[in-house]
C-alpha cells in the first residue's frame, strides 16, 4: 500500500466494526462514537441499508471521519459502497477475483487472512491492508510473529481489541486495530444506549493516544 493511501488509517487508529439492527441504529451510534472521539467508522453489510447510512455519516461527519464499508462479500457491494462514498472497503477474509473488483472502485481495499499462507494470497491480490480475523483467536503475539516473514505488510487486527490491550497490538506492529463488540456491543445498538457507546469510545480514544500522544 502506498504510503499516501495508508495516511488516513493510521490517523484513524481505530476502527469500529459496526453491526446494527437497523439504519437509524447505525446512525445514532456514529454520532456516538465520533462524540466520543473514534473516527474509523466501518458500516458492515449485515446491517441494514448500509449503502445509505454509509452516505448519512459522510453527510453529518465526513470533515472528521473516515467511513467505509465492512463485511463486503460480493463486487455488487463492493461498487454500491463506493458509490455511496466509502472510503474503504474491508472483507472478512481474502477472494481474489472479489479482492479486484474492491480495488477497482479506487477505494482502500482490506481484506481478511490469518494464516501466512492467507496473508501471501492477500498481499499478492494486492490489497492495502490485511485485515487479521479474527484476532480474539491469536493474541498480539501472533501479529508479532506475523512481522518476521511480513514487516512491510499493514497489518490491522479485528477482534479482541480492547482499551486494555491495544498498546500491546500496536506495539506487536498494528498500523490500526478494529474493534467490534468491545467498542460498540449490540446489547447497546439494541437498547439505544448512546451514552454507553460514547463512554466506550472514550476509553479507545484515551488509550489510543497514549500509544500515539
Amino acid at each position: 500500500m502506498a504510503e499516501d493511501r495508508l495516511i488516513r488509517a493510521r490517523d484513524a487508529g481505530v476502527f469500529a466494526v459496526l453491526r446494527a439492527p437497523a439504519a437509524a441504529a447505525a446512525l445514532d451510534a456514529i454520532d456516538a462514537l465520533v462524540r466520543g472521539g473514534i473516527t474509523g467508522i466501518e458500516v458492515t453489510y449485515s446491517t441494514p441499508d448500509a449503502a445509505a447510512v454509509i452516505a448519512e455519516a459522510i453527510r453529518r461527519h465526513g470533515d472528521v471521519a473516515y467511513v467505509g464499508a465492512g463485511t463486503v462479500t460480493t463486487a455488487a457491494q463492493a461498487r454500491e459502497a463506493a458509490d455511496a462514498g466509502a472510503a474503504f472497503l474491508v472483507s472478512p477474509g481474502t477472494v481474489p477475483a472479489l479482492a479486484a473488483r474492491m480495488r477497482a472502485t479506487g477505494a482502500v481495499a482490506m481484506t481478511g487472512a490469518l494464516t501466512p499462507t492467507e496473508v501471501m494470497t492477500a498481499t499478492a491480490a494486492g490489497v492495502d491492508v490485511v485485515k487479521i480475523f479474527p484476532a480474539s483467536a491469536v493474541g498480539p503475539s501472533f501479529l508479532r510473529a506475523l512481522r518476521g516473514p511480513f514487516p512491510d505488510v499493514p497489518l490491522m487486527p479485528t477482534g479482541g481489541v480492547t482499551p486494555e490491550n491495544l498498546a500491546e497490538w500496536f506495539a506487536a506492529g498494528a498500523v490500526a486495530v478494529g474493534a467490534g463488540g468491545d467498542l460498540v456491543p449490540a446489547s447497546a445498538l439494541a437498547a439505544g444506549d448512546t451514552d454507553e457507546v460514547t463512554r466506550r469510545a472514550r476509553l479507545f480514544r484515551e488509550a489510543l493516544d497514549r500509544v500515539r500522544p
